[in-house]
């Protein structure tokens, strides 16, 4: 994909690899704001604006490094895109949302946000991550930074509540206590399986946001993630099944390391599309 770095951010030169909307609303992210000329996006202490040209986009952040790897621009979509259409049950997707990327997320904050996330609404868990931004984050001038571990520990498990988390408050409380950024990061050392284990053993983690997390903040493509849109997906083109975790083993064997891509562009075709036009 063609890009360049600028003075103030990153100018995308190149439409057919990169879909600002696609991107942040295909399930991977929640820290974002839509907004009239384009999008706001929030990561860790960072900040960039989006915002479409005509032919491209601007990347409007004083962190072009940052978000040159948030974005993962370095690696050939189109190469990824032409692997996957081999498989006939991704050339729909693949077109409909044809300029996705995975992001690369930071760890402890994608960790907190798919604990939030689980059986919630975008709205909701929007609001819960700007509560505790608000509360929690460091002041960075015209938006927070999504609080450090440090802070989090700070606050009994009624504040976590306060803010809206419902139930998942006690799991917020808890899985500060078992781990810390370091200790993610160590666990990026172990290979798929295992690290999908420790992270089940954590909190408010079960398979499906460990899968996410293992996806979006440890950048493993060889995990498919099972949601309802998902299972929906796999009930509707093969052989039905009830068994998420089944589902999940089946769709990793068939596409192997590039499980992740695929998972996302099924499901924002899923999601998006399908789920928009489907009249039963």
């Amino acid at each position: 994909m063609k890009y360049k770095i600028v003075n103030n951010g990153i100018l995308i030169l190149d439409k057919n690899d990169f879909n600002i909307k696609e991107i942040l609303e295909c399930g991977q992210i929640f820290s974002f704001v839509k907004q009239e000329d384009g999008y706001i996006v929030y990561s860790s202490d960072k900040c960039a604006k989006v915002v479409e040209s005509e032919d491209g986009y601007k990347i409007l952040t004083n962190d072009s490094s940052y978000f040159e790897n948030f974005f993962d621009l370095k690696t050939d979509y189109t190469k990824i895109k032409n692997a996957l259409k081999k498989e006939p049950i991704l050339k729909e997707p693949i077109e409909f949302g044809k300029g996705i990327r995975i992001l690369k997320q930071d760890l402890f904050e994608t960790l907190i946000s798919f604990i939030v996330s689980a059986n919630n609404n975008i709205k909701r868990i929007q609001l819960i991550l700007n509560r505790l931004r608000s509360s929690l984050g460091k002041d960075m001038g015209t938006y927070h930074a999504f609080p450090s571990r440090e802070s989090m520990l700070k606050k009994d498990e009624a504040f976590y509540k306060d803010i809206g988390a419902g139930y998942r408050a006690s799991y917020l409380y808890k899985v500060i206590r078992q781990v810390d950024e370091e200790r993610l990061k160590e666990y990026d050392n172990l290979p798929t399986p295992e690290l999908r284990n420790k992270l089940i053993e954590l909190s408010g983690v079960g398979p499906k946001v460990a899968d996410c997390i293992l996806l979006f903040g440890y950048g493993r493509k060889d995990v498919f993630p099972v949601d309802t849109w998902i299972a929906k997906m796999y009930n509707k083109y093969y052989e039905p099944i009830e068994n998420r975790e089944e589902i999940r083993k089946r769709l990793t064997h068939q596409f192997g390391d590039l499980s992740g891509y695929a998972q996302q562009y099924l499901f924002y075709f899923m999601r998006s599309y399908v789920g928009n036009n489907d009249d039963g």
